[in-house]
């Protein structure tokens, strides 16, 4: 039995969830997202629009590997479209310092050169300080994606601890040669 399958999914007030075929069709104020299930193995129960649950029809080893991960795909379709997903990043260094352009976020990390990022579709990226950055956006999976790639321009080094990280990130910093 899996632990995180069994949970029933509650549905905000906001949120519509409606299953057509094997799609169902989550939309709520922040956007809309269409998943692709398995009813030949699964069962979908969404009860009067509030909650929604997913059983397998026979359990099996492979149906007991992919119902804890449908079930956190449509839980995660629902946070996403009701209130959205956000992550912090924090730029660390001299001269380090982030602006957006239009659709683009021009980076200075320490380079020769600016790092031009284009802003995908769907994620809102806020320039709150110079170097602090908030990306947001309703798909999980695309807000984890986007900051992972900004946090490659510049990884962190572990003696100084400069470069790229999310908020509240801990950095093991080594010690450096003694004289």
């Amino acid at each position: 039995m899996s632990k995180i399958g069994k949970i029933s999914i509650s549905i905000p007030e906001k949120v519509k969830v409606v299953l057509a075929g094997n799609i169902i069709n989550i939309e709520g104020p922040l956007g809309k997202k269409s998943l692709d299930i398995d009813l030949e193995m699964f069962n979908l129960d969404i009860k009067e629009g509030k909650e929604i649950l997913i059983k397998p029809k026979k359990i099996d080893q492979n149906s007991k590997r992919l119902w804890g991960m449908n079930r956190s795909l449509i839980n995660n379709a629902v946070i996403g479209s009701s209130s959205g997903y956000e992550k912090i990043l924090e730029l660390v260094g001299v001269g380090y310092r982030a602006a957006l352009k239009g659709k683009q976020l021009n980076l200075q990390l320490g380079y020769s050169h600016d790092i031009n990022y284009d802003i995908p579709d769907g994620i809102k990226i806020e320039v709150e300080k110079q170097t602090t950055l908030k990306i947001s956006g309703s798909d999980k999976q695309q807000v984890g994606s986007v900051a992972s790639k900004i946090k490659t321009y510049r990884k962190i080094e572990p003696y100084k601890g400069k470069g790229i990280r999310e908020k509240g990130q801990y950095v093991l910093k080594k010690e450096g040669k003694k004289k």
